[in-house]
């Protein structure tokens, strides 16, 4: 198949086009300045920014599709009136982020649960506020472009493995190997899921070759699945001996001021019931998870390969956490789950 991919040069993109082409096809990214030709040469490179020109698209077709970056309704409108009908089936990665956290109450959320929504829905301004709520505008989008027949979307979790760039999991993989006593923000049953890039890019060109239509929760983690189950399978995949998980109430954290960006991932005491969804649709159409440690050995094994840069603003420092960890000690409570 020939294969265009939006983006597709970094995380997500990159395992997209990995499959792709250890599957035999031939993909064409269209993504903004040079980045991913070194480590993406297999792939032929249309440099352009689709906000501002796609002709490099007026006279080519392609069989498949799949766009990896939109965030507001006008980049897939744009790129449907660029394409002609010439794309071939539309693959459109969106998140779990499009359901409306406050109108779920339990676990098992299915692809037809409550959408966010916006009240100005004109606003291309892309903030923990509204990112959800555009993605469900530029799903709507996609469907009034490409029809049900013609459209695949995916919702991802927390992506997380090698070439992570978020600095989110790969922070609790740095912490854990570097062993010690680590800081656990409770409840440990709060429920997260992730799924590794490498078997979401899999399975995404999978649904692509079958032409599969539909939405689907892309979840490679089982129900249920908490922040103590993530947290014990990163201890038990990388932690060097000796390594301890010491749980500290989540409001007590809350109140020395952290949240789920000095602790990435941690829902900073609540409970979002958008991360505990079901993921049998997708799983159903092919999506084959890998255990959860050997994503972590894989993402650790990375991180010591290439040495990625941390990410800024992301996790606490080692004397935070341990300022942190001796202040609760002193409460002489034995922990928050």
């Amino acid at each position: 198949m020939r294969i265009l991919v939006i983006g597709g040069t970094r995380f997500v993109g990159r395992a997209i086009v990995e499959a792709a082409t250890a599957r035999g096809h031939t993909v064409t990214l269209l993504h903004r300045g040079t980045a991913g030709s070194d480590v993406l040469p297999y792939a032929e490179h249309l440099h352009t920014d689709r906000n501002e020109d796609l002709s490099s698209l007026s006279s080519r077709s392609f069989d498949v599709t799949v766009d990896v970056c939109a965030y507001v309704p006008r980049q897939v409108e744009t790129l449907a009136a660029a394409l002609g009908g010439r794309g071939g089936h539309h693959v459109f990665i969106s998140t779990v982020s499009v359901y409306d956290d406050a109108k779920v109450d339990g676990p098992g959320l299915t692809e037809d649960g409550p959408l966010a929504e916006l009240a100005d829905t004109t606003t291309e301004q892309v903030t923990g506020e509204t990112y959800g709520g555009l993605k469900v505008l530029c799903e709507r989008a996609a469907r009034s472009a490409y029809g049900d027949d013609r459209l695949t979307v995916v919702r991802p979790t927390y992506v997380i493995g090698p070439h992570d760039p978020t600095g989110r999991f790969t922070w609790w993989v740095r912490r854990v190997a570097a062993g010690g006593e680590v800081l656990a923000p409770a409840p440990a049953d709060a429920p997260i899921q992730a799924v590794d890039a490498r078997d979401q890019g899999d399975w995404v060109v999978r649904l692509a070759e079958q032409q599969t239509a539909g939405t689907f929760n892309s979840i490679g983690t089982p129900l249920p699945f908490g922040f103590g189950d993530l947290l014990g399978a990163t201890v038990a995949a990388v932690g060097p001996p000796g390594t301890t998980l010491t749980w500290v109430d989540g409001g007590w954290l809350v109140e020395q001021g952290e949240n789920g960006q000095s602790l990435p991932l941690w829902p900073e005491g609540g409970t979002e019931w958008t991360l505990a969804a079901d993921p049998s649709r997708a799983l159903a159409t092919g999506l084959t998870p890998r255990p959860i440690g050997d994503t972590v050995r894989d993402t650790l094994d990375w991180i010591r390969a290439e040495d990625p840069p941390m990410v800024d603003g992301w996790g606490i420092t080692a004397e935070r956490e341990a300022d942190l960890l001796a202040a609760w000690q002193r409460r002489g409570d034995p922990g928050g789950r």
